[in-house]
């Protein structure tokens, strides 16, 4: 079993196995740069590795190196907070968490929302097209996405105002206009891309861990009565563009091998593009808290379409990959009640309002509210890895 001399806390989510990267500022001073949690620490690789790739406000520069130079610098962090030899050198370059601010993780080049939960799908074909088959006729054909809008995607502790928005006509006549009155979230995992790919050339689905630099958490605000007006014909757009949360740490692939587990059966024969020879479903839970209360428990196992081929079908026309893409698994949810991934299912779209224990309710999100997502996956020596959290709380709109 692999130790470390770092104090790490039992249950810590942040164990040598782990080794999340993240983006921080020094309260004391100085500008952001790359490091890495372990325990309640975060390390400053800059000053640790002597290496200026590290020493800048996001990830991409060192992502864009490849898959090669990730496992020789997972590798040389290893070592050094294992040897103990080492720990006069390296020790002085630690800062506690307390010590430091956290921002995004590294520059969004293209966002792609998947919705690759059968449940979840399920669940909203059930709400919307009662009697009629839940599922559309392609879903377990292809992982269906949309274009989402980069330059809205924001780190964990962002605060996310009331989206405005025009809502159907209640009578057949002029739409309503202002801000939302069904305001969800979407707990959802995200990928994100390291190595870019060239224009005109499909990524194969086996080549997902060549290109995919690690795993972060992600909440997909979704304003529900500005999406169902607008959506028909191209979906969404407004309802959606306004924010998209991440968490500030990017668990890499190779900290999730334990982790990964075979996806659920499949009913239909895949075009070979979407035939895995290695399974790439996860066994993350996810656990979803509104006002620190637990709402939901989604787990990422039952997710009907892996990320490997999420990657694959984004680019089997031809789509090429740039460091910092990064696309979202879609709402992750269950077959159980308590593990949907979304307020517009646990509250069946304001049919059954969810009861908090201080004897609140909510069908959706009020201004005031705030939500948190953590998961955790097993890791390597029996531990737990965590991926942080991403939070979120609503503030009023603004008038348009």
């Amino acid at each position: 079993m692999t130790t470390t001399w770092v104090t790490v806390p039992d249950g810590s989510p942040f164990p040598i196995q782990n080794l999340p990267y993240g983006v921080f500022t020094p309260k004391s001073g100085g500008g952001a740069r790359v490091g890495v949690a372990i325990g309640e620490q975060v390390l400053d690789l800059a000053a640790a590795l002597g290496d200026d790739t590290f020493a800048r406000g996001s990830l991409n520069a060192f992502m864009a190196q490849g898959r090669a130079r990730w496992q020789r610098v997972r590798a040389d962090i290893t070592r050094l907070l294992t040897d103990a030899t080492a720990r006069p050198a390296v020790e002085p370059h630690l800062h506690a968490l307390t010590d430091v601010g956290l921002g995004m993780p590294f520059e969004v080049a293209d966002y792609v929302d998947f919705y690759a939960s059968e449940h979840h799908a399920a669940n909203i074909g059930r709400m919307f097209r009662p009697g009629s088959d839940p599922l559309t006729p392609q879903w377990k054909h292809l992982p269906i996405g949309y274009h989402g809008r980069a330059g809205t995607v924001v780190p964990s502790g962002t605060p996310v105002v009331q989206p405005n928005g025009q809502k159907r006509p209640a009578d057949g006549g002029l739409p309503g206009f202002g801000p939302s009155s069904r305001l969800d979230i979407e707990a959802e995992v995200g990928f994100v891309v390291g190595t870019p790919s060239e224009l005109g050339r499909p990524v194969a689905v086996d080549a997902f861990r060549e290109h995919v630099f690690g795993v972060t958490l992600v909440n997909d605000w979704s304003a529900r009565d500005v999406q169902s007006w607008e959506y028909v014909p191209l979906g969404p757009f407004l309802g959606k563009s306004f924010a998209t949360s991440v968490s500030c740490w990017v668990v890499p692939l190779d900290a999730l091998e334990a982790a990964r587990v075979a996806p659920p059966a499949r009913e239909h024969e895949l075009r070979p593009y979407l035939a895995e020879k290695e399974d790439w479903g996860l066994d993350l839970t996810l656990e979803v808290r509104l006002n620190g209360h637990l709402v939901a428990t989604p787990p990422f196992s039952a997710m009907y379409w892996t990320p490997a081929q999420m990657l694959a079908h984004m680019t089997v026309n031809g789509a090429s990959l740039r460091t910092g893409d990064f696309y979202a698994s879609g709402t992750v949810s269950g077959p159980e009640e308590n593990q949907r991934g979304s307020l517009m299912e646990l509250a069946w779209g304001g049919e059954t309002p969810v009861t908090l224990p201080d004897g609140s309710v909510r069908t959706f999100l009020e201004d005031g509210d705030e939500i948190t997502i953590t998961a955790t996956a097993p890791g390597a020596d029996g531990t737990t890895i965590g991926f942080g959290a991403v939070t979120g709380r609503i503030e009023p709109a603004v008038e348009a």
